[in-house]
């Protein structure tokens, strides 16, 4: 018997969307014509999301999309799968496509400079280069370049008030003999350092470089042995975590707080399946704990009868 062959998609576009509301309708409706699944926001800087579907569909939707003359160099990356990871189609209409929080950043208009997987290495050695990981503390702690900053943010929108504060005298991103440093960023997939780079030319940045592709781009393009990454990247879907060659990784996710998971993580005493780990055994009451594990007793159910369970959400995708 042959298993059904799910396609995902994950795209963005930065471009000015001023009727973005006009095509949430539109969208919508191909997307269910198409038996598409998934979430694509729409708002006046772009669109994002992730959908999936038989891959006839999924191109069909993305055909759509690009027969708006704006989107008409959308890019996306594919994954295949053998069950549909998604249970419900939503088109929300949002202020951003990525939350930083700042009004103003347009990074269809002023992104930083693209730098290709093979050139990045050579760029991030260079003296003087401030390389910042614009990603969140559970992302960062599993794998990220040598020699780069964490900012340790729980969220895209807290990125500002770090960059603020390490642009003061002594910082970071401090002026040196009243010049700004070169400054490189680099995310998961390219649209969170596309907009921090934006957000960083707009204050004074000149010389700011992001990594195009993001860090997936890197790790399918460049060989282990020739590589300035150390660990393994996070990833917004059922693999958790990806290595060179987008290979799955070892890391699996806490369904309580939803971090990240390594082997050595789900040895602790206070790891319980599909209901606490070490980082939130401590935060969740005895009821919830006990939701938990009625929930994943309908999961263990479900897979007994080989069918889906909508489980709880991941953390939100880029």
């Amino acid at each position: 018997m042959t298993m059904p062959d799910f396609l995902t998609a994950a795209l963005y576009k930065f471009v000015e969307l001023p009727d973005f509301s006009t095509l949430q309708a539109p969208l919508l409706a191909c997307c269910e014509a198409q038996g598409v699944k998934g979430t694509l926001l729409l708002a006046p800087e772009g669109v994002n999301g992730t959908i999936a579907g038989s891959p006839e569909g999924v191109r069909a939707v993305l055909g759509f999309l690009r027969s708006d003359p704006r989107l008409a160099t959308l890019e996306h990356k594919e994954a295949h799968a053998a069950q549909m990871p998604f249970y419900r189609m939503k088109v929300r209409l949002k202020k951003e496509i990525v939350t930083l929080g700042v009004p103003d950043v347009h990074p269809g208009l002023m992104a930083g400079q693209y730098v290709k997987p093979q050139d990045w290495d050579a760029l991030i050695a260079e003296p003087g280069v401030v390389l910042v990981d614009t990603r969140n503390d559970y992302e960062v702690n599993i794998g990220t370049f040598q020699g780069a900053i964490n900012p340790a943010t729980h969220s895209f929108s807290e990125l500002p008030a770090w960059v603020e504060k390490q642009m003061a005298e002594g910082g970071t991103l401090a002026p040196v003999d009243g010049k700004k440093p070169r400054v490189a960023m680099f995310c998961t997939g390219g649209i969170r350092c596309e907009k921090s780079t934006a957000y960083m030319r707009a204050q004074g940045f000149e010389e700011v470089y992001h990594l195009e592709g993001g860090i997936l781009k890197y790790l399918e393009t460049m060989p282990e042995a020739q590589s300035r990454w150390q660990g393994e990247c996070f990833v917004f879907d059922e693999r958790v975590s990806v290595g060179h060659g987008l290979q799955p990784g070892d890391f699996t996710l806490c369904r309580s707080c939803r971090d990240p998971l390594s082997a050595a993580d789900r040895k602790s005493p206070l790891y319980e399946l599909g209901v606490s780990c070490a980082h939130c055994q401590a935060r969740t009451t005895d009821a919830q704990k006990q939701g938990y594990r009625e929930r994943q007793r309908q999961v263990e159910l479900a897979a007994g009868r080989h069918q889906a369970h909508i489980g709880v959400r991941q953390h939100g995708s880029e």
